[in-house]
């Protein structure tokens, strides 16, 4: 007010004052002095009012009446310049506050005369304004009379007065309230007693009341009276009133001043008892009213609805539901029952608008509905009202597609629809539009036919409304198309929204508060504990709002998704169905928070719903729907929708087409944007509420999967689906539109999944199960067909797995058992995802950051790690490949940490079996290679027995042929490791052992482990050994060979690791366990020839039957044992049982020996060798290559023993041995080269024996397969007996001796095959010996020797070696025979025939020859040479040769044979002679006699190739032989039985006389005379005849005889000549007559010089005259022409000059 109490501004208002009134006293100067004389008299009181006081204001309004009266009566005038002006004075007065309470009721009264002349109106209603807002000095009457003044203005005829004037009104009752609320707010201090109104108190009783408070409660009556068409009781002077301007006021009072009803009972009293019965009464007409029913069944007519009252009354009502609920809670309910009744479709379409309207000012005030919620749905005997509410919102929506508007098409075209010709053709026109592009569709909803548009009506959560404010209207106004649709729509969105958003902040708040409480409390515990911590009065709280909630919900969620499904089955809105999914997540969401799961199951199989294809045959989705949802709203929903017919389909663009997931695919389907959208929202809900959905995980991913799989995206690593091409065919099409929306789907679908780690444990079980169940259903339709199954549910546990790695074991078992369960199945394409998930998962795991560590978390680890071997029983080989190469990845990244996880992961590969294909096979030796290059040392030692049993499995694999090889070589790895770790490997297992062992007494049980009694690094020993003895036997002969190889040298190189008494077991259990196999599987091995050896391997002929690759086999794994005996005889020899094993060996080496297969058999004496230490073993030196010692002085020839393949050394001499050496150092392995037991070597003995009397027995039959022993092995066998002997010869027996001989014999005799002879013999022309033939020497000559120097009772030996020796000599003429073998002589053998070829045995009777005669030089004396008749016995063999002279098959025996008789003869006639007494060598002169007749007088017939020369030669043999008989013979006649003298004259005899066959031709005879021979004879003749020394008569006789038979044959020869020259005349005679003559007469001049040296006594007279007789006949050869007889007869005559002696008488001749 200070603007009007300035100084200045009370002055200007006395000037205007003054002013105003001079103008008035000029106006009416003339026609009213009364007027002007007071108006001059107002100027002078204003003056001396102004000019007496200070303070002029308060004593204007003092005065004010009188200062008012001038003005008053200017208007009594009624003339209109003068009435204006005045008015104007009297508003300036009030304005400035200077008007009294007097003033004002004279200024009311003047007005109202004003009024009733119906003078200046306008300023009446303006100056009664003015009056009454500037003070409130009008009360009471003057108030009441001011108001009914305005209202009586409002009915005139003026419309511009009208509505001023009920303007006016409006404000004056505005007015009145805010006094009433001024005046509450001065007194709010003032505690007053409140007066106590009883309930019936009469409605007049105010005097409470103050006066400001009264005249509000007197207009508000009278205002209610009015309405009700009763007479007012305050407002005096009405005169009309109109209902609608009634109710349009109590609205506006009761709208804007709601407190005033609220704080005073007095007005709460009204509002009960007045203004609901009004309300209701004025309702009547518009609840009895049905549209369309002509005929009214009720006697009285029905009042039409009528639509400006109604349309006032439901603002009302909007108005005291709004703001009196809690006073008005049953009048209330009976407000929103009538509410819900006008929505109903017999209703006018605009009363269903308004009241829409209305309903949907009250959906968007959250907590009034939970009030009505609380008032109503929850009172057990109240109207659902709520529920009704919502219920008729979806009734209403649906109503309008059933029941299409009629008559509005013009409206709705008019509102902007032009293109589309009304609802009926709207379908056919439209339904191309979504395509076409060029037109522009308006937001529309559409549903089988019925096309209804979206109106954009009010800004979400505001109501504005459009009818209910059309006040003006007095015809109900036509609705347009959609709009009562939209509002409808826009009622549920802001119902959802408001519901939903007030529940979850006070649910928000409750649990903020809750873990406030709750802070103090481990965060782990589980909601109830939560609950039970927070104070009561908390909980109690919680428990009544819950309760609240629940109902809310429970009350409108039917009808919410009755209405909101079937919108969004119409909409063809994108933003439409946004809004209306978005509201169905809400309530999806709200749902699963308050736990009310059928509703939220329902609302999200509506989402799911609209995110598939009408009709499309997904189980969990209609079951779901027909149990829970059978309310009659979903009737819209149940009526199937053809996709053809014009549905609301038809405005749907078309984005993709895909083939539904089904067993049997029945043709495509299509997917429309609106489909994607919903997906949208499904992703939306599980992302963002995922923790809420619980159970219906199920429906959202089965319809995710659906969709997924119609859009064709499948699964990539990791889980992610991208979008990849259908398998089947081009069935997938993909708009570009949702060609750029899919990555960003599959983005939302990896991150809805890797929110799962955001989940608590209960929803992340319902997460996994519902995956898990989704996947056994994709399981199953993928049964029996090779279709792409749908990977959806795999891929998608994979990602959550993934993600929820940090919490793993709580989802790991059912998560891997399902996907185990996957790996298992037919299809493959799932198979693979299923190992795919398992896998990854499990590397993931492996590989996650766990807390605590695995390393410090075993269990865990082993929970990781077990489905990885469980997959180890599925047999699909993909999988295992899978399984395999996940194991190849761990070990990898993870290998050396796996510590306990080992076993699980060697188990993986031992599992892979024979029968799964190269790959697999493969790809599990990988990863076993890995682990014994790398991860040796890292893994428990208890798990290394594991190592080798996998290891030697894979060697027992016959996929491919190098990774049995290559795992061999492994095994070998692992024992230089066990090697090198030995002392930390002993320990660690030892510490293991113990702690078993200690379990396994608690348990009392026996532990129970293979090879038990040994120590445990011993056992893994074993077991490493006993692994490569069963690859020692694998059908494949380069596993053989390798695995024997590598077992030999792992004992060779680290067998002195072992304790001394598990030698028993490797002895036994190991090595002749090995050989037992070994040889029953040679014995039994095929004979077939293999063709190949696989693909183009060529097989050696030396290999190519199973047999012969067996015997490598038997070759290689008897060397070995042997090796190990040898070189290990130091330690096994203490062994209790040596001499057990020695003979099981010895019984493996004599059953190889006697197979019948050249290589095993050699390799079998080979190994006898190394047993016995012939080649002694090679010790660990720097120089294995030094020659092999033999203890025997005699060189024996090893090394010329070959065979196919055996060039390669039998020890290892890498550096393992070095390695050994350095590893036990403290005892070296001494080698000793004795056997003491001599037991050992009579074993031995007997086996050699057994060998060679098997070996060399000749078969009885042959053909072409006989086999017949080779010469290597007889050689090999025959070199062993030396230093076998050498052993065993203190106790070597004749028996022994004779066994020795019949095998040497043997031995000898086997011939040898065509084909070996090249090899065999250089050439059958050289003289050398065969190796086996130099043996059979050698082992003779052992034997010779240890007698030699042996006791004289060895002695007796003697002559049985004589006689095994002469037997070899008598191979000279007449080659052994074998058996009944047919034998050809190797010149005439064909190197390529199945022949057997004879040796050229001469050279070897002409050694053994030599060594006879060695051997008799030294031994002639020996007794038992002597007695045993040796020396016949060689004369009787040399025999054989002398006489067969040149017949015999080399020329050399027979000189050979001539020199050694002579050599013997020479030692052996002394000792005869020396024991001639004895008779001992009476047999032998006969034999002697004999042999010298065959030689000398030889039947064969020297070669015609003989040289003079050779002849010579041999001659002088002959008389060297000769020469003998006259030295060593003759000379001792006396002591040499007559017989034998008799014949060695009667030979010389006949040697002396040149006899000649007359068939000589003259050539021959010429060589064939040996002249130097015969004179030999002749002159050892002559020299025995005339030796003094003979002794008895009849050695005379016999040299007279001889002489005589001399002479006789000379005078025959003379006589033949001289005839024979005679007749040849002139020709010469032959050369051989000649020289014949020649010597005869140089045999007579020698006859008569031997005569005349013989004592004259000796020589018989007879003889004297033949010798004489000769003369004549000498004469007559006189005239021979050849000069050479010539001089021969000169020297034959000159001796006769001693016969020319006188006669002497015939008494001197003793005639007489």
């Amino acid at each position: 007010m200070s603007g009007t109490n300035s100084p200045e501004a009370v002055k200007k208002l006395l000037e205007n004052m003054q002013s105003d009134l001079r103008a008035l006293s000029l106006e009416c100067r003339k026609k009213f002095p009364p007027v002007k004389e007071a108006a001059e008299s107002g100027i002078i009181k204003v003056k001396t009012i102004a000019a007496r006081n200070t303070e002029i204001l308060a004593a204007l309004k003092e005065n004010s009446s009188e200062v008012v009266q001038p003005f008053l009566m200017g208007c009594g005038t009624k003339e209109p310049k003068i009435t204006q002006l005045c008015l104007a004075a009297i508003q300036r007065l009030m304005s400035h506050e200077v008007v009294s309470e007097t003033a004002a009721g004279n200024i009311i009264n003047m007005l109202w005369q004003l009024m009733e002349n119906s003078l200046e109106e306008l300023k009446l209603l303006q100056t009664v304004l003015v009056l009454l807002t500037t003070s409130t000095v009008v009360h009471d009457e003057a108030l009441s009379k001011a108001i009914v003044l305005c209202f009586r203005l409002h009915f005139t005829k003026d419309n511009i007065t009208n509505n001023t004037a009920a303007a006016t009104v409006r404000q004056v009752v505005t007015v009145v309230f805010e006094r009433m609320v001024a005046e509450d707010e001065r007194h709010r201090d003032i505690v007053e007693q409140p007066v106590l109104v009883q309930a019936n108190s009469n409605r007049r009783s105010v005097s409470t009341l103050r006066p400001c408070a009264k005249d509000a409660y007197m207009l508000f009556q009278d205002l209610c009276q009015l309405v009700n068409a009763d007479a007012p009781y305050w407002l005096v002077g009405m005169t009309e009133m109109t209902r609608t301007f009634g109710l349009e006021l109590l609205e506006s009072v009761l709208n804007d001043f709601p407190q005033v009803f609220l704080q005073h009972q007095e007005f709460s009293f009204l509002l009960k008892e007045r203004v609901c019965p009004l309300v209701i009464k004025l309702f009547s007409p518009n609840i009895k009213f049905r549209q369309g029913s002509s005929a009214s069944s009720s006697p009285a007519p029905v009042e039409k609805p009528y639509f400006p009252i109604c349309m006032r009354l439901l603002r009302v009502v909007s108005v005291l539901i709004k703001q009196f609920y809690s006073l008005l809670v049953t009048e209330c309910e009976i407000f929103l029952s009538l509410l819900v009744k006008f929505l109903d479709a017999d209703k006018p379409q605009w009363l269903r608008a308004v009241a829409v309207e209305s309903i949907h000012r009250l959906c968007v005030q959250p907590q009034l509905l939970r009030s009505f919620c609380q008032s109503y749905d929850m009172k057990q005997h109240s109207t659902k009202v709520f529920r009704d509410i919502v219920n008729a919102l979806g009734s209403f929506i649906q109503s309008l597609f059933l029941v299409p508007p009629t008559g509005n098409t013009a409206a709705a075209n008019q509102a902007g629809n032009n293109n589309v010709g009304g609802p009926i053709s709207a379908p056919a026109s439209t339904g191309m539009l979504g395509i076409g592009g060029g037109v522009t569709l308006l937001p529309a909803f559409e549903y089988r036919g019925t096309w209804i548009p979206i109106l954009t009506i009010t800004v979400q959560g505001s109501a504005k409304a459009t009818y209910l404010e059309m006040l003006d209207k007095v015809e109900p106004p036509t609705i347009p198309e959609g709009y009562a649709m939209s509002v409808a729509f826009h009622c549920l969105l802001d119902l959802v929204r408001g519901i939903t958003s007030m529940i979850e902040g006070e649910l928000g708040e409750v649990e903020t508060e809750c873990t406030t409480t709750e802070a103090a409390s481990s965060p782990t515990q589980s909601s109830e504990q939560q609950e039970l911590q927070s104070t009561s009065d908390q909980l109690d709280t919680e428990i009544v709002s819950r309760a609240v909630w629940e109902e809310m919900v429970n009350a409108c969620w039917c009808g919410l998704l009755a209405a909101l499904s079937l919108l969004l089955d119409a909409s063809t809105d994108e933003a439409a169905t946004e809004n209306i999914l978005k509201a169905e997540l809400t309530m999806a969401a709200l749902c699963g928070r308050l736990g009310l799961v059928t509703s939220r199951d329902a609302f999200i199989t509506a989402i799911c719903k609209g995110s598939l294809p009408p009709h499309y045959a997904l189980t969990v989705l209609n079951a779901t729907t027909a149990a829970t949802l059978s309310s009659k709203s979903y009737s819209i929903q149940g009526q199937s929708v053809m996709m053809i017919s014009p549905s609301s389909e038809s405005h749907q663009q078309v984005v993709a087409v895909g083939q539904p997931l089904a067993v049997q695919p029945q043709g495509t389907v299509m997917l429309t944007s609106k489909n994607i959208q919903c997906m949208r929202t499904l992703l939306n809900l599980a992302h963002c509420h995922g923790a809420v959905l619980g159970t219906s995980w199920q429906l959202v991913l089965a319809t995710l999967q659906h969709l997924v799989w119609i859009l064709g995206l499948k699964p990539s690593s990791g889980g992610a689906l991208k979008p990849g091409r259908a398998v089947e065919g081009p069935s997938t099409v993909l708009t570009t539109a949702v060609m750029t929306d899919l990555p960003v789907i599959s983005n939302i679908l990896s991150r809805l999944f890797e929110s799962s780690q955001y989940l608590d444990d209960v929803s992340l079980h319902h997460l996994i199960n519902a995956l898990c169940s989704l996947s056994l259903e994709a399981m199953d339709m993928a049964y029996g067909n090779n279709k792409e199954p749908s990977l959806f549910a795999v891929a998608k546990l994979l990602e959550t797995g993934l993600v929820n790695m940090h919490r793993i074991e709580i989802l790991w078992r059912p998560l891997t058992g399902h996907l185990l369960e996957v790996c298992q199945h037919p299809n493959s394409r799932m198979r693979e995802w299923g190992a795919e998930a398992l896998t990854s998962l499990i590397k993931a795991g492996l590989t996650f950051n766990h807390d605590p560590p695995l390393s410090q978390n075993q269990r865990l680890q082993l929970l990781l790690l077990n489905p990885l071997k469980e997959m180890s029983s599925i047999n699909h080989p993909d999988i295992r490949l899978k399984q395999l190469e996940c194991v190849l990845q761990i070990l990898q990244s993870q290998g050396d940490s796996l510590g306990p996880g080992w076993p699980l992961v060697l188990g993986v590969m031992g599992a892979i079996r024979n029968d799964q294909g190269e790959s697999l096979i493969r790809t599990a030796f990988q990863c076993l290679q890995l682990v014994v290059t790398d991860f040796l040392p890292t893994m428990p030692c208890t798990c290394l027995q594991i190592v080798v049993d996998v290891a030697g499995s894979f060697g027992l694999h016959n996929q491919e042929l190098n990774i049995s090889l290559t795992s061999i070589g492994l095994l070998w790895n692992i024992s230089d490791y066990f090697f090198q770790r030995g002392e930390i490997i002993e320990k660690e297992l030892n510490k293991e052992e113990a702690a078993q062992q200690k379990q396994a007494e608690e348990k009392g049980v026996v532990l129970n482990r293979p090879f038990h009694p040994a120590p445990p690094f011993d056992c893994l020993w074993l077991c490493l050994y006993a692994k490569l003895g069963e690859l020692c036997v694998d059908p494949r002969p380069a596993v053989r060979k390798s695995a024997g190889q590598t077992l030999f040298s792992t004992i060779g190189a680290h067998g002195t690791l072992l304790q001394h008494s598990t030698w028993h077991t490797v002895i036994w259990k190991v090595l002749f366990h090995l050989l037992d196999r070994v040889r029953e599987s040679s014995t039994t091995a095929d004979k077939e020839k293999i063709e190949s050896g696989g693909g183009n391997i060529l097989i050696h002929h030396s290999r190519d039957t199973a047999e012969k690759q067996w015997a490598e086999t038997w070759v290689l794994t008897l060397a070995g044992v042997a090796r190990i005996f040898n070189t290990r005889r130091y330690l096994l020899q203490p062994l209790g049982d040596f001499s057990r094993a020695w003979d099981v060996l010895l019984d493996h080496i004599q059953s190889a020996a006697l197979s019948k297969n050249n290589e095993v058999s050699l390799a079998a004496l080979k190994s006898f060798q190394e047993i016995l230490q012939i080649v002694s073993p090679v010790r660990d030196s720097d120089k294995p290559e030094t020659p092999p010692a033999v203890n025997v002085p005699v060189p024996v020839l090893i090394g010329s023993i070959s065979g196919p393949s055996l060039s390669r050394p039998f020890v290892r001499t890498d550096s393992i041995g070095e390695r050994l050496g350095r590893y036990s150092s403290s005892e070296p392995p001494i080698v000793t080269d004795e056997l003491e037991d001599l037991n050992l070597w009579w074993a031995a003995w007997n086996t050699w024996y057994r060998i060679g009397s098997e070996s060399t027995k000749p078969p009885i039959t042959f053909d072409k397969l006989t086999f017949i022993p080779s010469q290597p092995f007889l050689t090999a066998l025959i070199q062993i007996f030396p230093a076998l002997y050498q052993h065993i010869k203190t106790g070597f027996n004749m028996d022994d001796l004779q066994k020795l001989g019949v095998i040497l014999h043997s031995a000898v005799s086997v011939p040898i095959s065509s084909d070996a002879s090249p090899f065999i013999l250089p050439s059958y022309t050289e003289a050398v010996l065969t190796s086996l033939q130099e043996a059979v020497l050698t082992a003779l000559d052992v034997l010779q020797k240890a007698i030699c120097i042996g006791p004289e009772n060895m002695q007796i030996m003697y002559p049985a070696i004589f006689d095994q020796l002469l037997a070899f000599v008598e191979f000279s003429c007449k080659p052994p025979q074998y058996g009944q073998l047919e034998t050809k002589h190797i010149a005439n053998a064909k190197y390529n025939q199945a022949e057997w070829v004879a040796l050229n045995y001469v050279p070897f009777a002409e050694r053994s020859l030599e060594v006879v005669v060695d051997l008799y030089q030294k031994t002639a004396c020996h007794k038992a040479v002597v007695n045993e008749k040796v020396l016949q016995n060689i004369i009787k063999t040399l025999r054989v040769p002398l006489s067969l002279k040149y017949s015999c098959p080399s020329e050399s025996t027979w000189k050979l044979a001539v020199s050694s008789l002579l050599k013997v003869l020479s030692i052996g006639l002394p000792v005869a002679r020396q024991h001639a007494s004895s008779g001992k060598f009476d047999s032998m002169w006969p034999e002697l006699a004999s042999t010298f007749e065959d030689f000398l007088f030889t039947k064969s017939i020297p070669p015609d190739n003989l040289s003079i020369q050779e002849f010579q030669r041999n001659e002088s043999i002959d008389v060297e032989v000769v020469q003998l008989i006259s030295t060593e013979i003759l000379p001792y006649a006396n002591f040499i039985p007559k017989e034998f003298v008799g014949q060695i004259m009667t030979m010389l005899n006949k040697g002396s006389i040149h006899s000649q066959s007359s068939s000589f031709t003259e050539a021959e005879i010429d060589i064939r005379l040996r002249e130097e021979f015969s004179k030999m004879c002749f002159e050892t003749l002559l020299q025995f005849s005339f030796s003094n020394k003979v002794t008895t008569p009849q050695e005379g006789y016999i040299s007279r005889m001889a002489l005589s038979v001399l002479l006789k044959r000379s005078q025959d020869v003379l006589h033949r000549y001289i005839e024979d020259e005679r007749l040849s005349g002139k020709c010469p005679l032959p050369r051989q007559q000649v020289t014949e003559i020649i010597f005869v007469l140089k045999a007579v001049s020698t006859l008569i010089d031997s005569l005349k040296k013989t004592q004259p006594e000796n020589v018989d007279g007879n003889t004297w005259a033949q010798v004489i007789a000769l003369y004549p006949t000498l004469v007559e050869c006189i005239t021979c022409s050849s000069s050479e007889v010539c001089s021969a007869l000169k020297e034959a005559l000159v001796p006769f000059k001693d016969f020319m002696q006188p006669p002497a008488s015939k008494v001197q001749n003793g005639e007489s």
